[in-house]
């Protein structure tokens, strides 16, 4: 049975044959059958000037129902789609807990821009609005692309779910300002420690430094790991007879409380590496073993002996230490030194791949190493 449409004046009182309250065409249409209620289901469009505009419309719309093109735009909000994303999201992707705290910030902010409106109604130009309204507020690039990547997921994943007929943030962009010259004089600054001065810090953490100081920057020299990645490290991942050590894990702790922290397994097959180290490194892996063990032998059950390698020696015995404390740690060290105290662990990773292009190691021999995908 084909379908037909009732046409009509939406709300006219006009008791006349001739309407003259301006009210406006609508129409309705049945478009089949709930499955679940068994009832009839109709799409009613109001606001034609004209019977001949709202009969073209309903033309339209029942060719497009005819041809399974037909889409139904949901009433949600873009407040309440963002919550039901989010856990979308974080099982098809399997994300760290930092990534979802990330994202939830990133959706904070663009809720005062669309958090009541619904999600078909928010047009390209108000999404475009808001990334630059971001901009005026002083945000940086970095901050303003990782909103922008976040929404643009949110509108995709309801077009993907045909919830909307069209995606706002197609086409949008991040406007970024022209960096003056004394900005990239600044980036062309070396982020890394020549081996000299690399030399003068191993030799103040030796000399100078604190607990466990020498070993972990000996580490990060040697390694180029990251400092998840070091002091998520444990004995077993160390192989002394073959000179590896094995990097299967990084450690999550954004409170800095030393006993809340979690170890969470590294991203992709890539990450997850072998890496051969000098013997230097394993000689001093094995004095600071050896160090450890009468800690353990003297503390028994008052020490949390889970097996790390870098574990606090003082208040929570055996847990391991925290990002922060690597960190604090160098900055203390390059400040002896005399060095540029604006370098960070993260420098030693830099350091590391200009020795081994020094020592024309090749360049996919440098990514292995560093767990690059």
């Amino acid at each position: 049975m084909p379908m037909k449409g009732h046409f009509y004046k939406r709300g006219c009182k006009c008791k006349k044959k001739k309407c003259t309250c301006r009210s406006k065409w609508a129409f309705t249409i049945d478009i089949g059958v709930d499955p679940i209620t068994g009832k009839r289901k109709q799409k009613v469009k109001s606001g034609f000037n004209t019977k001949q505009e709202a009969e073209e419309a309903a033309t339209t719309l029942i060719h497009q129902i005819n041809q399974g093109t037909f889409l139904e735009e949901t009433d949600k909000t873009f407040s309440d789609f963002a919550i039901e994303w989010l856990p979308l999201y974080s099982e098809s992707n399997d994300v760290k807990p930092r990534t979802i705290r990330v994202r939830l910030h990133e959706i904070g902010r663009l809720l005062p821009y669309f958090a009541q409106l619904k999600l078909k109604d928010i047009t390209r130009k108000m999404y475009q609005d808001a990334l630059n309204d971001l901009k005026d507020e002083g945000l940086s690039d970095s901050t303003r692309d990782g909103i922008h990547r976040t929404g643009r997921m949110i509108f995709r994943k309801a077009l993907e779910l045909e919830l909307i007929k069209k995606e706002p943030t197609e086409f949008a962009y991040v406007k970024k300002d022209k960096k003056t010259i004394e900005q990239l004089e600044e980036e062309e600054v070396p982020k890394y420690l020549e081996k000299e001065e690399l030399a003068l810090l191993l030799e103040t953490a030796k000399n100078k430094g604190l607990e466990h100081d020498y070993l972990m920057f000996l580490v990060l020299a040697y390694t180029r790991i990251r400092v998840g990645e070091l002091v998520a490290l444990k004995w077993k991942d160390i192989d002394f007879k073959n000179y590896t050590i094995s990097i299967t894990k990084t450690y999550y702790n954004p409170n800095n409380n030393a006993v809340e922290y979690q170890l969470l397994p590294l991203k992709t097959r890539k990450s997850r590496r072998k890496i051969v180290v000098d013997e230097d490194v394993i000689e001093a892996l094995k004095k600071h073993k050896m160090v450890q063990n009468k800690v353990i032998e003297k503390l028994g059950n008052n020490f949390f002996n889970k097996d790390f390698i870098f574990s606090k020696m003082e208040r929570q015995f055996g847990y391991p230490i925290v990002i922060k404390n690597v960190r604090d740690r160098m900055k203390r060290l390059l400040r002896i030194a005399g060095l540029n105290e604006d370098l960070t662990p993260h420098s030693l990773r830099h350091t590391h791949t200009s020795l081994l292009a020094e020592a024309r190691v090749s360049l996919e021999q440098i990514m292995d190493r560093l767990g690059h995908t």
